[in-house]
């Protein structure tokens, strides 16, 4: 659906090619995250296959990646953003972000959301601010149905 976009910071590098995205590593991070420690690897594979990822590399190995759940036009979720331990320190969260919100599927929404439990500090630090009107939210938790 989105042409895939590349990014290059030295030895770094961002991607939205889903082909390069690897599975093992997203699921090993993942299980190890606060919010997404009780998803199923089936249920990471069904995310990302209906996600813009962005996968962040150092030469080969993925480090760390964001996935957004957009319509091009009106609205995107920014979730799933991780960066690998051995490599945080070195502005590379900020700059991943970036990398998301200067996408064309990301740059052509009004509204952008996320969740975070922790990390209020770095997103504000690209404008994301607490809802304007709380009220105006909601939200449905349930068991998914498997089918």
């Amino acid at each position: 659906m989105w042409t895939i976009a590349d990014y290059q910071n030295g030895p770094f590098t961002v991607t939205t090619d889903r082909r390069r995205v690897q599975l093992e590593r997203v699921v090993y991070f993942l299980a190890r995250s606060y919010w997404a420690n009780g998803r199923s690897r089936e249920t990471i594979v069904k995310s990302l296959d209906h996600s813009l990822c962005f996968s962040l590399f150092h030469g080969e190995r993925q480090i760390g990646m964001a996935r957004v759940i957009t319509d091009g036009a009106t609205f995107a979720y920014l979730c799933d953003v991780f960066i690998d331990e051995a490599y945080r320190g070195q502005g590379l969260g900020k700059w991943l972000l970036s990398c998301v919100l200067a996408h064309p599927g990301v740059a052509a929404v009004r509204k952008v959301m996320l969740a975070t439990k922790d990390a209020h500090g770095l997103y504000e630090q690209f404008g994301f601010t607490a809802p304007g009107e709380p009220e105006w939210l909601m939200e449905r938790i349930q068991e998914p149905r498997t089918e």
